[in-house]
């Protein structure tokens, strides 16, 4: 990243998901009053002074903890230290100076990057006083926030920026980046992809359905195309969510396919199609993003693919085909999307997967001229005109008021002649002349009267 990073790092429970939404402005990190609710490294960038920088809120860190879940969250906000150029340890003035405070500062103690010691929750005059005892972890001065209402956040960032590498410069960095939403039902290995896609264990990977809570973004660069991987938490049915926490899991990750460009749709292929997988693949419809169906774990289907390069052996194109022939079957309404067969953990297709991705936000974009957008409409009236009740259907004109996803307005003598029928073979004449794969196609209809018309009613 070109951002200098700054990383929130503490035991659970101390405030930094909260002060890490209070730098960015609004709630990105979920908040509840439970330990270790952030377990990966969320990312978003915050502008202070005319100096855009990036913020990382991490998991608490639990040192010499014996639980597998707890150790990679450790490791990732480890991680989030060794990339950051300045280094938030947050503390918590109302419960005090603790012993996991203090194994934390002797680990700090090894870094090299600039580190603030952040005393959050001093909400009164008692509490600022008390946190004089943080000196005692012998880190320098410290500096006194209150995260929930803002108090002494403007003077931390004073001192942030100042701490920056000195090419740091005030410039906003504009990006022509695609946004990649990885969605899906729990457990289908979405941040097993992530991670294949960046090399890295990026986010924590889990055979307990339901480990990534936050949406996270990363920043990478995929052939000079700049690219942005959303993760999102695993899409529940709506009447199963209980409690706050899931019910925020689920908005964001409809949030995260809004702001989206193309949804990468992950179903797991040992499964099969599932009804957890149609709903996720509406809400991709629904929302209008170019999507693509990412079908992963194709490994325990067909396991000669993970020897493919070494006996030169294709992946098995009768096992393709079914599988391609269930999910058009289950999900007509997803026809347009093309389905990529991968294997994130023996990094099988995952370039293929990103490569399409690409393409089907470029097609997610593409416009139209007018001209040839009405030469094509009337040549295929033309072949097969629509009659209803003695009444022909006729399209005056068309045009492209908008794309993201492509839109198609139709000016025409009675919409109530437009059968949904002939609207998708309209579309289907649009996809066989230009690139439209992976992105759906709005086609809106309006009447309008011609002087004919307007003639007889005189």
């Amino acid at each position: 990243m070109s951002r200098p990073l700054v990383a929130v790092v503490g035991r659970p429970n101390v405030g930094k998901s909260t002060l890490f939404n209070r730098l960015i402005g609004h709630r990105v990190a979920i908040v509840e009053d439970t330990p270790g609710i952030t377990r990966d490294r969320l990312y978003h960038t915050v502008e202070w002074r005319g100096i855009e920088f990036t913020v990382i809120d991490t998991g608490g860190i639990v040192l010499n903890a014996s639980d597998p879940l707890t150790k990679q969250v450790k490791s990732q906000a480890e991680i989030a230290m060794q990339e950051a150029d300045v280094i938030l340890f947050v503390v918590d003035a109302a419960e005090g100076l603790t012993s996991t405070d203090r194994d934390i500062a002797d680990t700090l103690r090894a870094s090299t990057q600039p580190l603030l010691v952040v005393v959050n929750k001093t909400d009164n005059p008692r509490l600022l006083m008390d946190a004089a005892e943080f000196y005692a972890l012998g880190l320098g001065e410290l500096h006194t926030v209150s995260a929930v209402h803002g108090n002494g956040v403007a003077d931390l960032l004073d001192s942030v920026v100042t701490l920056f590498p000195p090419n740091t410069d005030g410039e906003t960095i504009e990006e022509d980046v695609i946004r990649l939403a990885i969605i899906g039902r729990p457990n289908v290995g979405k941040s097993s992809l992530l991670n294949s896609i960046l090399g890295e264990e990026r986010v924590i990977v889990s055979p307990l359905p339901g480990t990534t809570r936050d949406t996270i973004d990363t920043d990478f660069e995929w052939e000079k195309q700049k690219l942005v991987l959303i993760d999102t938490a695993g899409i529940r049915r709506s009447g199963k969510i209980q409690g706050t926490i899931e019910y925020y899991m689920v908005l964001r990750a409809e949030a995260a396919l809004a702001r989206s460009n193309v949804g990468m749709l992950v179903i797991d292929a040992s499964t099969g199609v599932m009804d957890g997988d149609k709903r996720v693949a509406g809400m991709a419809q629904d929302a209008g993003r170019a999507c693509i169906v990412v079908v992963n774990k194709w490994d325990l289907v067909d396991p000669g693919v993970v020897y493919q390069k070494a006996k030169q052996r294709r992946p098995d194109r009768s096992k393709i085909e079914k599988f391609t022939e269930a999910f058009r079957k289950d999900c007509p309404f997803l026809e347009y999307a093309p389905l990529v067969f991968v294997s994130a953990l023996e990094r099988f297709g995952v370039r293929y997967a990103i490569e399409t991705s690409i393409t089907a936000a470029q097609n997610h974009a593409f416009r139209i001229p007018t001209g040839e957008l009405n030469r094509l409409i009337r040549d295929a009236i033309e072949r097969r005109p629509y009659i209803e009740h003695g009444r022909q259907l006729k399209v005056y004109y068309a045009t492209m008021p908008r794309v993201q996803p492509p839109s198609i307005l139709l000016f025409v003598n009675d919409e109530n002649l437009m059968h949904f029928s002939y609207k998708r073979y309209l579309e289907n004449q649009l996809r066989l002349t230009y690139p439209l794969e992976g992105t759906p196609i709005r086609i809106e209809i309006r009447k309008v009267e011609n002087k004919e018309e307007k003639k007889d009613r005189a």
